[in-house]
């Protein structure tokens, strides 16, 4: 009897033969599906990022790039690589796919811890000729996650999924669970989702997971309930607590204070990113509000779908009803703006006031080029295997001592705003906010300690169309967010024999191997965390510093144009 693995693996050659050459397909064997016991690990303070993967079944190498690289002989005569079309409209080769997820087994699994994987794992649906059926979606995501299992899983690195908006048909539409693509991806996810969140998953496609026991989560948010195109549901309108985006945010208060209660630290993941163009206004600002509250626990958010490396600020002001501008522009240019408007000095900023989003590029070549992030995260006073850290006594320790803090730091009310007493605001979510909102100054979110942020390392292939069956692909470091004095032990740390890296040296280009060096094209940012008060830093130095703004720009597309 076939297993439903073998079935599908033979179902997508027949797809792809239809329309393609024969390309090696997602997917690993059976005897490898049966070998994921998860192994003892070590923590090692780092964790991958990833998204939209977007394979695409149909894919032909040398077909022309307006076919959306699936036939020849059109108007545009570029013709697609075999790793895959840059700066195109096209989805990733399934050797693109493989690539990628084999580099990542051989080079990065012996030094993470978990990892984030934030949603699109199947093709757009842009080729009128071509239909995307729904059954396709599912086969595609079921590829995906067995090869997920079958690098990370097997070697006891959590992954944590998210609902993509081209995971699910028609895309951009989803409405309320239960319903059968929850159940569906409940079984294709289930390596994946604990028990404990089989309700909350299958009522909605969110879930939480503890990725570094009784010390860290990550809280997959399913962001279809809020995104605007989403025309299945209402909006998380104040006046209806059984929308579908009202009983989500419901169930991600419920959980973010339960972690809080037990001093965890939480990372959020979804696939698109928090903000007024993307989210419905009465999910966004419960959104930002419930980040705002709970920002002595929230690490930070971590997402995709826009292909677009930046990152963005979730600020009080959008909830207390302050005026506002709006540039009106280009993504970055609303940024830039955006970031002109965070009050100077720095040292009288009101850091409660703010949350931080980071939106990570795609492996996808479309419209930019393949990336996928590394961040480094600190560790100090811990050590041993993963699954001994929640007992370890520093760890206790610092939990006792968050426990003493919890009661005793300010808290921030919500105060009534005179636009509250206008008809047209008074049922909205911006006139209910008067819960406590914790904020620390020594929380990991405030302060480098233990679970911060410490920086990121950006991989990506720029020479990807020179890259076919003879030339293997490469990955090259586009830049990370450290000063160079971190890359390398100060003298106290080179007497310490498990000294951690905060990238290891073999990964790294080779001037950046050797201590010594004064300056570095890879270290433009110098950031010695990434907490809030680092990324506010930044942002303001972003709005001052023309030559800063402009490499700011060139890693958000990548050497690309906006799109």
């Amino acid at each position: 009897m076939r297993t439903r693995s073998l079935i599908f693996t033979l179902g997508l050659c027949c797809i792809a033969s239809l329309a393609s050459p024969t390309q090696i397909v997602l997917g690993t064997s059976l005897i490898e599906q049966f070998e994921l016991q998860p192994l003892p690990r070590r923590l090692h303070g780092r964790f991958l990022h990833i998204t939209d993967i977007h394979p695409d079944p149909f894919y032909v190498p040398g077909a022309s790039q307006s076919s959306a690289c699936h036939r020849p002989n059109l108007k545009d005569n570029r013709p697609a690589g075999y790793y895959g079309a840059p700066y195109s409209s096209c989805d990733s080769p399934f050797s693109l796919t493989n690539f990628t997820l084999d580099f990542l087994d051989e080079h990065w699994t012996s030094e993470i811890d978990f990892v984030i994987w934030t949603g699109d794992n199947a093709r757009h649906d842009n080729d009128d000729d071509i239909p995307r059926p729904l059954d396709e979606i599912y086969d595609l995501n079921r590829a995906v996650a067995k090869k997920m299992e079958h690098v990370f899983l097997r070697k006891g690195i959590p992954v944590v999924p998210s609902l993509g908006n081209n995971d699910i048909w028609p895309h951009n539409r989803l409405s309320a669970g239960p319903n059968k693509i929850f159940e569906e991806f409940s079984e294709i996810w289930s390596a994946f989702i604990p028990p404990t969140s089989s309700a909350s998953f299958h009522q909605g496609a969110y879930f939480s997971t503890e990725i570094i026991p009784d010390a860290v989560a990550a809280i997959s948010i399913n962001t279809m309930y809020f995104y605007k195109k989403n025309h299945a549901v209402g909006g998380c309108d104040y006046a209806n607590p059984k929308d579908p985006g009202n009983i989500h945010l419901d169930w991600l208060e419920e959980q973010l204070e339960a972690f809080r209660s037990r001093q965890m630290q939480v990372w959020i993941t979804g696939h698109v990113p928090p903000s007024e163009t993307n989210y419905f206004p009465e999910c966004y600002y419960r959104f930002v509000e419930l980040n705002l509250r709970f920002q002595d626990t929230i690490l930070g958010n971590l997402y995709g779908h826009l292909n677009v490396d930046h990152f963005s600020f979730l600020e009080a002001d959008e909830i207390d009803m302050s005026s506002r501008t709006s540039s009106g522009g280009t993504l970055f240019e609303t940024l830039i703006a955006d970031f002109a408007e965070i009050p100077e000095p720095l040292e009288d900023t009101h850091y409660d006031n703010y949350a931080v989003v980071n939106v990570n590029a795609a492996i996808v070549p479309n419209p930019y080029i393949p990336s996928f992030r590394i961040f480094t995260y600190n560790t100090t006073g811990l050590s041993g295997f993963v699954k001994d850290v929640g007992s370890n006594p520093y760890l206790q320790t610092v939990k006792a001592t968050q426990r003493r803090r919890a009661l005793n730091h300010e808290q921030v009310r919500g105060f009534k705003k005179p636009k509250c007493e206008r008809k047209k605001y008074r049922n909205t979510w911006r006139c209910q906010f008067e819960k406590p909102r914790h904020s620390d100054s020594k929380s990991p979110s405030r302060r480098n300690s233990l679970w911060s942020p410490l920086g990121f390392a950006q991989f990506y292939m720029p020479r990807l169309a020179e890259f076919d069956q003879i030339h293997d692909p490469e990955f090259e470091l586009e830049y990370m967010t450290f000063p160079l004095s971190h890359l390398h032990p100060d003298e106290e740390a080179q007497n310490i024999t498990d000294h951690q890296y905060v990238i290891p040296l073999r990964l790294l280009p080779e001037e950046l191997r050797l201590p010594g060096a004064v300056e570095s094209e890879y270290t433009p940012y110098e950031l010695n965390d990434l907490t809030i008060p680092s990324w506010l830093d930044l942002a303001t130095r972003l709005t001052k510093n023309k030559k800063l703004r402009l490499r700011f720009k060139e890693f958000m597309y990548m050497g690309g144009v906006e799109e």
